[in-house]
């Protein structure tokens, strides 16, 4: 397990952590377990509050081909209904740079402004206390959003109400506002009921959720603890 120019997985500069992509370099039994690589990043990375993530495998083939490369990505796999229950500032950073992906890949719609909010965090926690090039050079170089480009004002405005805010307290007040999205920490699994509907399932701390799409919104149809 190494990191781009031999540097250690995660740094703290100007009390920002920092931590680099990684590239897990393993030689592993044909039958070995998964676990296996993921016990090695948890170790890399000293993660204390591992049993937060998993790894999540994706193919369109729905399987695994021999010597053919695979992606497996390190990811939250549960959400707490309270992101303040998270003890350690580095499981705190990893929680939202998985917000920032899920706002990415449409994984947590959320309002305009919803929206506006989550960046300027993002914003600040990326660089600092607001100054306007800035910001507009920022922006204009990183696309969190599809639609961002029409928010980018709003960001700034929220994000000039941060001063003094630091990484780390951009973290926390980032994970407070996505917790209030209604998609938080929903993961949509397709299955389908006994009489053969097509439903979604989704784990969450209050139980499994049944949702089902009609009139293209999702609804929440059963709940179970």
């Amino acid at each position: 397990l190494h990191t781009p120019n031999n540097n250690p997985s995660k740094t703290k500069n100007n009390n920002k952590l920092v931590i680099f992509n990684l590239r897990l370099l393993a030689s592993l039994q044909q039958k070995a377990f998964g676990k296996m690589i993921f016990d090695s990043v948890c170790h890399h990375l000293r993660l204390v509050e591992e049993d937060y993530f998993g790894l999540e495998f994706e193919d369109h083939e729905g399987n695994i081909v021999r010597d053919k490369t695979v992606m497996f990505k390190f990811v939250v796999k549960f959400f707490p209904r309270d992101p303040g229950q998270l003890l350690d500032e580095l499981t705190r950073y990893l929680f939202a740079q998985q917000i920032k992906q899920d706002l990415v890949t449409g994984r947590l719609p959320c309002s305009d402004n919803s929206a506006a909010l989550l960046l300027s965090h993002i914003v600040q926690s990326e660089v600092g206390d607001f100054a306007e090039e800035l910001d507009r050079m920022h922006l204009q170089s990183n696309k969190y959003i599809p639609n961002q480009d029409v928010l980018n004002h709003k960001i700034m405005n929220f994000h000039q109400k941060h001063a003094g805010q630091t990484p780390a307290e951009s973290d926390i007040r980032l994970l407070d506002t996505a917790r209030k999205l209604e998609m938080y920490g929903i993961r949509l699994h397709p299955a389908s009921d006994g009489e053969g509907t097509h439903i979604n399932l989704a784990v969450l701390h209050m139980g499994i959720l049944v949702f089902q799409v009609s009139d293209a919104h999702l609804n929440v149809v059963g709940q179970h603890r």
